[in-house]
């Protein structure tokens, strides 16, 4: 991948502009374009929710950075109720805007630079790479089973897997969170697509048997789990989403945050608080993209491609065995637009990820055109 320079730093060009052509052409069919690239949703955001962010628009005070209690307490609530984590206390919660602001700041803020390495998946959300570069560390890309190497000071986990969907176990976590552990490393936990499992149920690194099964109790030390509410809350024009894990990580990401005044407007504390209290509107949002899914993952098969992993997530992981960028080309003439694997990694060079977030009306017309 080509890259540019940005602030004195290496990065690697941004990957949705390549995508122009590729969208022009698509958006030419006569029927209209079917975007099933961008993870964005199109879905409306619960009244209920809605109501929370008004709720408080009359405060002009400045929020605080780490979130109210009632914000804390529910998603400590939350994450006990939906996922079974129950060993993190109130104050080892941080609201952050959105999720990927927290995924490109995360090595500068645990003070990671030049020397340091940062280990990612082999396929892998690109925001990790460009966090590692903004603080000026190393990155490896990890193939399965295979350990960090010495130096490695942050490891990235993903699981329900964008772009793959694939689904680690209790076991593969924890034995992730030993071996980081042996090199003094902290394992930061992506879990945006953690509600959403559908042929098996994802398992949060905070849970108590990976815990358990890396061979320290019910100890945080060292563990960090990143959440986002723009899919299961609809929630992505908000910006918001959370930090959990270990108390003492959590207050010295919370003190550079301060500093830098990176703070969650109270609106959206409002709303998070509300969303992370109710589970309704997330067992329907579930549902949604659910009957989605039951439309486009036959059609896909249907047209003769082989869909691996994407048992959890919003993305169907899908190949015919050719270069990417041809198979792009090929759903393009169809009006249809999707991602090229190799936008998360070389090893997607022959696969091209399909997202489940378009409006009912969409995913049947795509998957009439295929």
């Amino acid at each position: 991948m080509s890259t540019s320079r940005t602030g004195g730093r290496r990065l690697p060009d941004f990957p949705w502009d390549s995508l122009r052509a590729s969208r022009e052409r698509a958006a030419a069919h006569q029927d209209g374009l079917v975007d099933l690239s961008v993870g964005t949703p199109v879905d409306p955001v619960a009244p209920e929710l809605r109501a929370a962010l008004a709720s408080v628009s009359d405060q002009g005070g400045y929020p605080t950075t780490h979130g109210t209690r009632e914000l804390r307490e529910a998603v400590v609530a939350g994450l006990a109720r939906r996922h079974g984590v129950v060993a993190v206390p109130t104050d080892a919660v941080l609201p952050t805007i959105g999720s990927k602001e927290l995924v490109a700041w995360l090595p500068t803020l645990l003070g990671l630079g030049p020397g340091d390495v940062v280990a990612i998946p082999e396929l892998a959300y690109p925001t990790y790479e460009v966090g590692a570069r903004l603080a000026g560390a190393d990155v490896v890309r990890l193939a399965d089973g295979e350990s960090p190497p010495p130096g490695t000071r942050l490891v990235w986990l993903n699981s329900p897997s964008n772009p793959t969907g694939r689904v680690l176990g209790a076991a593969a976590l924890a034995d992730a969170v030993a071996t980081a552990r042996e090199l003094g490393a902290v394992v930061a936990s992506d879990e945006c697509y953690l509600a959403l499992g559908w042929d098996t149920e994802p398992v949060s690194v905070l849970h108590p048997d990976v815990l358990a099964a890396s061979g320290v109790g019910d100890s945080l030390s060292g563990l960090l789990a990143v959440h986002s509410l723009s899919k299961s809350s609809n929630f992505a024009g908000y910006r918001a989403g959370f930090l959990a894990g270990d108390p003492t990580l959590v207050a010295e990401v919370l003190e550079v945050r301060k500093h830098a005044g990176m703070i969650v407007p109270r609106p959206v504390q409002a709303a998070i608080t509300a969303a992370m209290s109710d589970d309704r509107h997330l067992d329907e949002q579930r549902a949604r993209y659910a009957a989605r899914r039951d439309v486009l993952l036959p059609a896909l098969r249907a047209a003769g491609f082989a869909v691996e992993h994407s048992e959890a997530g919003l993305y169907l992981w899908a190949s015919r065995g050719e270069d990417a960028w041809r198979t792009v080309a090929w759903f393009a003439d169809r009006g249809i637009l999707v991602a090229p694997g190799d936008f998360y990694g070389p090893a997607g060079r022959n696969h091209v990820r399909v997202a489940l977030t378009a409006s009912d009306e969409r995913i049947r017309a795509g998957a009439a055109r295929l």
